[in-house]
């Protein structure tokens, strides 16, 4: 009897020693075929655009393609959910933002997953401000003109955003509550959509990433006035910051990072995050990244989550402040 109990622990050893054997081979050799990096928002989009910076380095120092799969809508939840239910063997990644990962929580009435345990931090990639324009067919130039118009005119004029639970929708929110104005939120499926129509005229402002908007202010097609951060950006050193512009106190930054979902291997997580940190001093990328106005950051899988704690707890006291709660 404890020959066959012995025989039987020794098969069940070797059994979990093969396994193991196996798991570390098949990460040794990660990724031998294309990575798909999910982006919660559409093309032309902000995230899209600093994940297809990214991606490019990505594939350079992983030696496989990192398709870019954009997946907008429902508040950035439906590409978010998307990379936290699938396979955990790193074929899947994703563009984890403020957004989806901070905002959504306090902002929508349901989010299909927790950003806190369903969400395995790979690394940071980027940090940056917003910019605040308006469309070039209103007769607007300053923030305190801003203010100063939407007071005389409450609830005419539109804020257009990149989607409900969005960087800019917060910070549209914020302004309106700290500058004492009435300005109607209209969200679209992506902030390109929502900049083309401010070119028309159909929406008269928008709070979006630099890097997105900033060929549109550079062409004279939107009217940069001001940016969202604690200081100005030495990418657009003319334009001030909102809280030197009228709005004292008035600050948000926008930051993302590179997401997996949980149960993806120690060995998978640390090839992807040594790749990331290595991209971020790409001098490719520092140069794209600098022309958009966004920071590389980087960094390991812990203060990546770390930031995702932090930012959290922040923005459920910033929405319970607001009140700001999508139906």
């Amino acid at each position: 009897m404890e020959c066959s109990l012995l025989v039987y622990k020794l098969r069940v050893a070797g059994c979990f020693v093969a396994a193991s054997l196996l798991a570390m081979q098949a990460s040794a050799q990660y990724p031998d075929r294309p990575v798909r990096y999910v982006v919660p928002q559409a093309a032309g989009s902000a995230s899209d655009t600093s994940a297809r910076i990214i991606a490019f380095e990505l594939t350079r120092l992983l030696g496989q393609q990192v398709v870019v799969d954009n997946r907008p809508g429902g508040g950035l939840t439906i590409g978010i959910e998307m990379v936290v239910r699938a396979a955990p063997d790193g074929y899947t990644v994703g563009y984890g933002n403020i957004g989806g990962l901070a905002i959504n929580r306090s902002i929508l009435p349901k989010v299909p997953y927790d950003a806190l345990k369903d969400v395995r931090p790979i690394a940071q990639t980027n940090t940056g401000s917003q910019m605040l324009a308006v469309s070039n067919l209103v007769p607007i130039k300053s923030v305190r003109e801003l203010i100063s118009h939407a007071k005389a005119n409450p609830g005419k004029l539109l804020n257009g955003s990149s989607g409900n639970g969005s960087p800019g929708h917060l910070a549209g929110e914020l302004f309106k509550q700290m500058a004492g104005v009435s300005i109607a939120h209209v969200p679209y499926k992506g902030g390109a959509q929502a900049m083309t129509d401010m070119m028309s005229g159909q929406v008269h402002l928008i709070f979006e990433s630099t890097s997105s908007i900033s060929p549109h202010h550079r062409g004279g097609r939107l009217r940069g006035i001001a940016i969202t951060g604690p200081k100005r950006s030495p990418s657009f050193a003319d334009l001030p910051t909102i809280a030197e512009s009228g709005v004292p106190g008035y600050e948000v930054t926008v930051w993302a990072g590179l997401i997996a979902p949980v149960g993806v291997s120690k060995a998978v997580i640390a090839r992807l995050n040594d790749a990331v940190n290595k991209a971020m001093t790409s001098p490719s990328l520092l140069e794209k990244y600098a022309a958009n106005g966004t920071d590389p950051v980087g960094g390991t899988p812990e203060a990546y989550g770390a930031l995702i704690r932090s930012e959290v707890e922040k923005y459920e006291k910033i929405a319970k402040t607001l009140k700001a709660k999508v139906d």
